[in-house]
């Protein structure tokens, strides 16, 4: 968004003038007030003489206005008065002041209001009004951001569609064909049938992964999305992950270790959610990871109350100019081989946000030999959440 460079307020010709005339005005008014107020003191004086002359220390200055008229009174007399008018006018002219800048601000936000978000009210000299005018443009800016992020929003949920819709069409147009041609009786055999119908159930089954994933993928990015957070022992957890894929990497002649120093690792968080980011990261490399033999999972406390946990693999690397945007919605790194293997490319996104939801990170990188994804989570900053819902 471009923003309008800012001046100082200024004001109109027309107000200008207001403001001599009001300079004037008050004077007249302030000189009539001075004649009025030493008629009624000399009034006063003239009626109570006694009373006057035994005043404090100004009793023989007081008696000589009896006598006298404005122009002949005391000069220290005039000397006060006419700071005093000059104060008054001065303190009168810059409420006006303020008053016209006031509408000014107005008038500019009115501008503001009706969609010129790039705009920027005119500095004032007046440190309560610029104050006020600074608060007026952080409102402007969130306001900004919040309608900027709902059209991303908007925009996400627009090709989140797109793409849900195409890769729901394929195995769907697939299914549709294939029962069609059972129902339809057009085989040749009862073998043939048969093929028909795995085949058709195969692509059911690629839309059931789709649609699980596309669930987690939106509840994790629920604005109230929440973690069932406990306390529990990481190393516990991954070597109870490399049994589950124990015999799927057998199969693939790979083989999966966990490294580290600690035999427990204690650290808050949602279990479950985690057990689907090593689960996908694992299955990830025994699909991907053609060619390779193993699969190194390294454990590791840091300072500050961090755990690091790297996940590495030495099959096929990932093309580099993929390694960017791995993590982004619907993208696969070889879409042909994705299909084949039926992802999604939504379960590294899940991973990401499900990380995230941990206040942690997850990057990935190659080097000659490794696919590595790195993941750091807070070990005790979730505990907090987890004392709430034991309050609760």
């Amino acid at each position: 968004m471009k923003i309008t460079k800012t001046n100082k307020l200024k004001l109109k010709s027309v107000e200008k003038w207001i403001l001599v005339g009001e300079g004037f005005v008050t004077a007249g008014i302030i000189i009539l007030l001075y004649y009025s107020a030493y008629q009624i003191f000399q009034l006063l004086v003239n009626a109570f003489p006694k009373f006057f002359a035994d005043f404090w220390i100004l009793g023989d200055l007081i008696i000589q206005v009896k006598d006298q008229s404005l122009l002949e009174v005391n000069p220290f007399v005039y000397i006060f008065l006419l700071l005093s008018a000059i104060i008054a006018i001065i303190w009168r002219l810059i409420r006006r002041y303020r008053s016209f800048e006031m509408k000014h601000v107005v008038s500019e936000l009115n501008y503001i209001a009706e969609g010129n978000f790039e705009h920027r009210i005119p500095s004032s000299t007046d440190s309560d009004l610029q104050e006020f005018i600074n608060s007026i443009h952080v409102l402007v800016d969130s306001t900004v951001e919040a309608m900027e992020e709902e059209r991303r929003i908007e925009q996400t949920k627009d090709e989140l569609i797109t793409n849900v819709s195409h890769d729901i069409r394929t195995p769907l147009t697939s299914i549709i064909g294939y029962l069609g041609l059972v129902t339809e009786k057009r085989y040749h055999s009862i073998n043939e049938a048969e093929a028909y119908v795995e085949t058709a159930y195969q692509k059911a089954q690629q839309m059931r992964v789709l649609v699980d994933d596309l669930f987690e993928y939106t509840s994790v990015h629920q604005a109230d999305a929440s973690l069932n957070v406990i306390k529990f022992n990481m190393i516990q957890l991954l070597e109870q992950l490399a049994i589950d894929f124990l015999i799927e990497a057998e199969e693939k002649d790979m083989e999966i270790k966990i490294i580290s120093s600690e035999d427990k690792l204690m650290m808050y968080g949602d279990s479950e959610k985690l057990v689907r980011v090593f689960s996908n990261l694992i299955s990830n490399a025994l699909k991907y990871g053609v060619g390779g033999s193993q699969i190194l999972i390294e454990v590791e406390e840091l300072e500050e109350q961090m755990l690091k946990v790297v996940i590495k693999n030495d099959g096929e690397k990932i093309p580099n100019e993929a390694l960017g945007q791995l993590f982004e919605r619907f993208y696969r790194a070889e879409s042909s081989r994705s299909q084949e293997l039926a992802s999604t490319g939504l379960g590294l996104a899940i991973v990401k946000s499900i990380v995230e939801l941990h206040k942690g990170q997850i990057s990935v990188r190659t080097t000659k030999d490794w696919t590595l994804f790195t993941i750091q989570l807070p070990i005790s900053k979730l505990k907090k959440r987890e004392e709430e819902l034991a309050v609760e």
